[in-house]
Parts: structure tokens; sequence; C-alpha cells
């Protein structure tokens, strides 16, 4: 009885997030895009170019001017290029872990993902660190009837499991992501927000408050706190099934059709062709403009995976020369650049960090095998983590900026070398997050939010 279905909702329990604590002091960003190139993309074509280094380290593509005088990229972003006095690039990330899973779950944590096995941690469980979505969501909840965490498009997947650092680990489930689905579908639907057939508003308002006098009924002849919380995270559905504002940040039909364009609409892909095959990224660019969307109606933190199809995209084993210049490039270089421009526009750069990164990078030296998967000789690179790029935007970062920096072959850092621990704490020092907070497990065990430096030279 008190579990009365209210208008056949089946939102996720991250409803329940504002039933976290709330901390004092607030950096300057109010929300975070986070888009994660999930499978690796190479720093090498695409922001940190060796065009004196030999053939087989330098590859196939040149570096060329962008908006900040003394700064390259690469030729496959020239949409991009124009808006690098928006972006900072540190160069000199790095860490240990070859892993697809392992090490997206150190990236999207910020924390070690050593199990005691070969692989370290290859999905969320009860017992592992929460994302940072998860932590967010659960140190800043929102007070609208929006959710705090979204994660765009789907779970990210490898090897038959999601990977890790997407979901609420120990914090629980209650601080998952709300996960939308593919915005660039033509019957794209969130799950949940739709009301049952024949079913109007005043019935699901009539409905809620059958339930509310049942759960005050029964309430009162057991534990009384249980029921208040059921009420409150009842209520919130109630709230996001309801709301004209939580409806209309998920509707894209608002945007004009120009800037849906901008963004880029899939013409018409087979996509049961995987990128790696060819296929592209057709969902890119509605992804990121829903990603705006959200941001702008006030959910906190907002996850852009690659999306759930037949591989992980970046991972270009064979054939990746082809693969960035046909595939993946250029739709990323459509959308990123189109998501910059239009943020910037609306002064959502402002209060909005924007991090943009991966698990790790790609080899130095074409051909290179450090993973089972291995290179092809003459046109791949395989895995690489000693050293790669993240890029962040808005909230006071310094656009223009370049930290650290990589040797000769960007195989290794040459100077101001950072871990994915630095990485969480300069994410949560922008959001007002304290990265030497504990939290507590189930069994109320501390642990440490992270144990990284913040990057503060990269901020004005």
């Amino acid at each position: 009885m008190g579990g009365l279905a209210v208008g056949g909702l089946s939102l996720p329990r991250v409803l329940a997030a504002e039933a976290a604590n709330t901390r004092r002091g607030r950096g300057r960003a109010q929300s975070c895009l986070l888009i994660f190139m999930d499978g690796g993309p190479s720093h090498l074509e695409m922001w940190d170019l060796k065009p004196d280094a030999p053939l087989e380290v330098r590859g196939e593509f040149q570096p060329i001017r962008s908006s900040v005088p003394g700064v390259t990229v690469s030729e496959l972003l020239p949409l991009t290029s124009r808006e690098m006095h928006h972006l900072a690039q540190v160069r000199s990330v790095q860490h240990t872990v070859t892993d697809h899973n392992a090490g997206s779950y150190y990236m999207l944590t910020g924390t070690n993902p050593a199990d005691g096995s070969a692989r370290g941690v290859q999905t969320d469980s009860a017992t592992t660190f929460p994302s940072m979505g998860s932590v967010a969501a659960y140190c800043r909840p929102v007070k609208s009837a929006l959710p705090p965490y979204v994660l765009l498009p789907e779970y990210q997947w490898n090897n038959g499991v999601d990977i890790g650092g997407q979901k609420g680990g120990f914090l629980g489930p209650k601080y998952d992501p709300l996960v939308p689905g593919d915005p660039s579908l033509p019957d794209f639907a969130v799950p949940g927000l739709e009301l049952l057939p024949d079913l109007p508003l005043d019935r699901v308002a009539e409905r809620d408050q059958l339930r509310q006098a049942l759960d005050s009924a029964i309430a009162r002849r057991g534990e009384c706190a249980g029921w208040d919380r059921l009420d409150l995270f009842q209520r919130r559905a109630v709230a996001m099934v309801t709301s004209p504002a939580t409806r209309r940040a998920f509707d894209l039909s608002q945007e004009p059709p120009k800037l849906r364009e901008r963004y880029g609409i899939d013409p018409g892909s087979d996509r049961r062709l995987e990128a790696r095959k060819f296929g592209g990224l057709p969902h890119l660019g509605q992804t990121f403009l829903l990603a705006r969307r959200l941001i702008e109606s006030g959910v906190r933190l907002v996850t852009v995976m690659t999306g759930r199809r037949i591989d992980q995209a970046w991972d270009t084993h064979r054939d990746h020369f082809g693969l960035m210049k046909q595939s993946l490039c250029p739709p990323f270089d459509r959308a990123f650049s189109a998501l910059i421009a239009d943020m910037h526009t609306r002064g959502l750069l402002d209060e909005t960090l924007v991090v943009v990164m991966g698990e790790f990078g790609r080899t130095p030296k074409i051909g290179q095998i450090t993973s089972g998967a291995g290179a092809a000789k003459n046109n791949g690179r395989d895995h690489w983590p000693f050293c790669y790029t993240v890029l962040f935007a808005g909230a006071g970062v310094r656009g223009g900026a370049v930290w650290g920096s990589s040797d000769r072959i960007a195989a290794y850092p040459k100077e101001n070398p950072v871990g994915p621990a630095d990485i969480a704490a300069t994410i949560y020092t922008a959001l007002g997050i304290d990265p030497a907070t504990d939290l507590h497990d189930s069994q109320n065990r501390p642990y440490t939010l992270s144990t990284g430096k913040p990057i503060t030279a990269i901020f004005a």
C-alpha cells in the first residue's frame, strides 16, 4: 500500500538524492558537464601532436593554428580550433592502468581500481567508490524537480558489463544517474516521464493524494522515518512527471532547427554498423545539445558517454588513421565546437565546468603493443595511460592555458605530471566540494573523497 504506483512511474532511485548532506562552502561552478570519450582517444592525433617526431610516432596528420597564439590542434579539429580560447589543456595526465574498465573507473571516480585481481575493478557494485556524478548529487543536491545526476545517452559497457565509475557505488542506488536514452532517435522519450495512456494529470494528483493518506495511516502504526523517506521520494517522482520545466528540459524540439543542425543531426545512418566499422557517431550532436539543455535547466552534473552501441568508439587498434579521419573526429569536432560556442553565448560557461577526458590515450608508436587486443603493425595504436591530455573549460578556467607537457614523442610527462586523483580533486574543488571530505559506506566506514591535489594553475 505504501508503494502505491503513481501514474505508472518507473523513475530510478536517484530521486532520493535530496536526502543527502549539503556542503556549506561552494566553488564557482554550479554544475559540471563531463564528456567521457570511452575507448581512449589519441592525444597524438587530437591535442598533443609531435610533427617533428619520426613517422612511426607523428602519424599522418598535421597540427593547425588555433584561436590561441602558439597553441595548435589537429587538422582533424578545424571547428574546435576556433574555440580553443575557452579551453585549457592538461597534457601530462598519467597512470598505469591499461585495462578499459579499470581505467574508466579510475578516471570517473579518481580512486585507484586495484582490488586484488589482475585487472582491478571492472564494474560498479555496492562496495565500489561512487562516480563523480553520484558524489555531486550527494554533496550538492538540487532543489528542483530535475534529477541531480544524468548520464547520456546510455550506460557505457565493455566485455559484457557496464564499465565502472558510472553509478552510486557504496552510496547506494539512490545516487545512480537518470539514464534517458538516445535523444537523436525520432521516438526518443525519457523512461518514467511518460504517463500511462488515458491517465490525465488530475488522476495522477488524486492517486498521489490517496497514496499519501495511506502512507500516513500506516506510518502511525510503524516506524515513521522510513515512511517519511518513501514519501519524499514519491513526491519527487510526482514532481518530475508533472513538472513542465522537467519535461521541457528533455524536449529537443524546443531548439531552433538551425542550432540542432549546427550540433549535428543523424542523416539516417545504419546504426547496426559500429563506429570502428566506420559507422560514425550519429547520435553525438543531439546528445551534446540535450546535455546543454539539462545543465541550463539546473542538473548538477551531466556525464556524456559515447554510447552503448557495439563497441568503445575511440578504441582504435586497427584502421586508426582512417577511423579518426572519417568516423570519429568529424562528428566530435562539429558537436563539441557547437557546444562550447553555444554555452559561451548563453553565459553557461560562467558557472559550468566542462571536462573532456578518456580512460587513457594511445601508444606513441604505431604498432606498439600494450594490451591483449594489440595494434595493427602499420595503422594501429594500442592503450597508453602513461601520458595523455584532459581538457577543461568554464567556471573560471583560464582559456588557452596549457598545463604540463609531454616528452618529444608524447610517451611520458616532461613536466607537471598529474593523475586521476588530481583530476577528480580539480572537479570537486570547482564545484565547491572539499576533496578531503569523508564519505561513509553502509557500514559507516570513512573514505576520503580524493587524495589528489586540484590543478589550480588552470584557473584564473
